[in-house]
């Protein structure tokens, strides 16, 4: 029962766990954090069996499920995974299960908050299993609600404004996807969402539909990666969200945006995808670029890392853009990486902020003497986000540099400056923050608990053994990203 539903169980079990907090005693905190942990370490513990028996030799549609929904509609309950959806759940039930030890520290109304993340939970694996486009557009808008609340509740002084922004923008990227939807849904006779269908038929769209439709949906998916001139909620939403939400949005959330670029527009849309690909690579080196000196510019670290993530998403882009093997393969690989990455940045952030209360670069000075096993930590998260060889970021920026020189050669040129700028600002914030003489007014600060050693070992662990032998999470990928190519290339 369990295995022959599996991504049902993956993705609503959460959801379940939600129902039965809400049943919980409100000052019972601790029943409501265990029962939190417990609802989310079922889709890890699956998400890993998933992993373990995935066929990496076919491109074919796995653990497929599908029944009539809205049968009138030709809607349906259709969920499966390839080689690039597996990922992405794998990594968000690991986030989600760490998330909730992150949490811990959340005192004030404590049932409303892990209730919220267990539904915020299944809408993000949902988005990853749909195959139908309804479903996936309602796991999206799923997403949204628990987020505006966990940003504008629990987060800092300025969470109303960050919580409007990231609502106003994710809502207006909603609205073009649902247009896109009806305008591709009206085309296909008889009427269907279902996605595999979408593929196969594309000769149905002309030219102009193409690229309108492509253009509104990269709209929609480019505020969420985020691309610039989109990215402007970002910063706004990870220094007003909770630790464990900011680990949400950059390991989980900013992904949906490129993951939805590979699963809708690619295959759907090839010719405008060909048309697209120069603006986009273009996109992908100005957000390199733009979000690495923004990120050098910053006192804040939790604004540092924000500006950080927007930096590396762009590398997604670049890669996405070249439609090489290599390219894809870094970009999807580079997303993975990013996730597990940033969301150690963020859950240290969240550490010395738990301490000093601030989070001001310039305020610290030789915390190294202090927290010799934080630093530790600290270093090798700003090492991997720097693409030091031996960590994971290093194999997909240079499988991204790798499959874009030889289409994008200026662009792929410039992308390197970003390298150059990422190592000098996590360099230089090391300096400051840790190295020198003790700011006396820290002599008494303790270094990191088994809690917080618990949320980000497994991180440093995942970071360190991709960088050594990345061929597991590459073999996942390699041939639904060979069918991807192959649709787009079919045009």
């Amino acid at each position: 029962m369990m295995t022959s539903h599996l991504l049902s169980w993956i993705t609503f079990f959460p959801l379940i766990g939600m129902v039965v907090v809400l049943f919980l005693p409100r000052d019972r905190h601790n029943w409501i954090r265990w029962t939190s942990a417990a609802a989310s370490a079922v889709p890890l513990a699956l998400s890993i069996w998933l992993f373990g028996n995935f066929d990496k030799a076919t491109t074919a549609l796995q653990f497929v499920e599908r029944v009539d929904w809205i049968p009138r509609f030709n809607i349906e309950y259709f969920v499966a995974v390839d080689g690039i959806s597996a990922p992405m759940i794998i990594l968000t039930a690991l986030l989600s299960f760490i998330c909730m030890f992150a949490s811990w520290g959340i005192n004030r109304m404590v049932k409303g908050y892990y209730a919220l993340f267990l539904l915020l939970e299944t809408g993000m694996l949902g988005v990853f299993c749909a195959l139908d486009f309804f479903l996936f557009f309602v796991f999206w808008e799923v997403m949204l609600l628990p987020m505006y609340f966990l940003i504008g509740i629990w987060g800092g002084p300025r969470r109303e404004y960050a919580a409007i922004k990231f609502f106003l923008y994710t809502l207006i990227g909603s609205v073009l996807m649902l247009l896109c939807m009806l305008a591709l849904y009206l085309h296909q006779d008889p009427h269907t969402f279902d996605m595999t269908r979408l593929w196969a038929d594309t000769s149905l769209y002309g030219r102009s539909f193409q690229l309108i439709v492509f253009a509104g949906l990269f709209i929609a998916f480019a505020i969420k990666i985020p691309v610039f001139p989109f990215h402007t909620w970002l910063p706004d939403a990870h220094v007003e969200a909770p630790t464990a939400i900011s680990v949400i949005l950059a390991g989980v959330l900013l992904k949906m945006g490129t993951y939805g670029i590979f699963r809708v527009s690619y295959p759907i849309l090839p010719m405008a995808t060909q048309y697209f690909a120069v603006p986009m690579a273009v996109l992908g080196v100005i957000n390199i670029i733009y979000g690495a000196l923004c990120a050098m510019a910053q006192k804040d670290l939790k604004k540092l890392v924000a500006y950080s993530s927007i930096s590396h998403m762009g590398y997604c882009l670049l890669g996405m853009a070249a439609f090489t093997t290599a390219g894809m393969t870094g970009s999807l690989f580079q997303m993975f990486n990013h996730g597990t990455t940033t969301a150690m940045l963020f859950l240290l952030v969240g550490v010395i902020y738990d301490r000093a209360h601030h989070r001001d670069i310039e305020g610290f000075g030789g915390l190294a003497h202090q927290m010799p096993v934080y630093t530790a930590i600290v270093m090798i998260a700003f090492f991997a986000s720097l693409g030091l060889p031996g960590m994971s970021s290093f194999i997909s920026e240079a499988l991204v540099l790798l499959g874009a020189f030889p289409v994008f050669k200026t662009l792929t040129i410039i992308a390197v400056i970003g390298i150059v700028i990422t190592a000098a600002y996590w360099l230089w914030t090391l300096q400051r923050m840790f190295l020198g003489t003790l700011n006396e007014k820290y002599k008494t600060l303790q270094d990191m608990n088994g809690r917080e050693l618990f949320t980000l070992i497994p991180l440093a662990a995942i970071v360190i053994f991709l960088g050594i032998f990345p061929m597991p999470v590459l073999d996942l990928m390699n041939r639904s990203l060979g069918w991807v190519i192959a649709m787009v290339q079919r045009s």
